[in-house]
């Protein structure tokens, strides 16, 4: 049985997971779930993925759904398809954790509310809120500014090396 995406194309964490099962090599076949006609909250999809969230993948009946446990979960489980993206080396690996943390408390969590706001509320006919914006905006922004210091002193959020391997 072919491995199976639940997903919206616009989703940043849909195609986190999309990247990951190139990058290994998986054959799947999508699924797309409408975020816009919000088919996420019909029973049907509620019974396999509880938040009536995006991505969520079945891998032979096995259900899993949150982008980045999809992704650790992938390139273990094939961990024989394509390059080993996530570190064996214990320092390399609490590096790679580290980054990925990172990404998700200290960018998505801001990032993606922000980009519900500006884009995906117009696309459901709705308009931002402007105040939430705003504050969002400043928040990232003094994200970024830390991102931007260990950038200036390392090449990657990992260190020097691209090989994380």
């Amino acid at each position: 049985m072919v491995l199976k995406l639940y997903g919206f194309p616009l989703s940043s964490a849909v195609r986190i997971a999309t990247t990951v099962l190139h990058e290994k090599q998986i054959p799947f076949e999508y699924i797309n779930v409408d975020l816009l006609t919000y088919e996420n909250k019909k029973a049907e999809y509620l019974a396999i993925q509880p938040f009536g969230q995006v991505p969520c993948i079945d891998d032979d009946g096995f259900i899993l759904y949150e982008g980045r446990a999809i992704s650790r979960y992938l390139d273990e489980t094939y961990s024989d398809n394509g390059p080993k993206l996530i570190p064996l080396d214990p320092k390399k690996r609490a590096l790679f954790e580290q980054a990925a943390s990172s990404e998700a408390f200290n960018f998505d969590r801001y990032g993606t509310p922000l980009a519900f706001e500006l884009f995906f509320k117009k696309l459901r006919g709705r308009e931002p809120d402007i105040a939430k914006v705003e504050e969002l905006k400043t928040i990232l922004a003094a994200k970024l500014d830390v991102y931007d210091q260990i950038l200036s002193k390392q090449r990657y959020l990992v260190g020097d090396v691209r090989d994380i391997q």
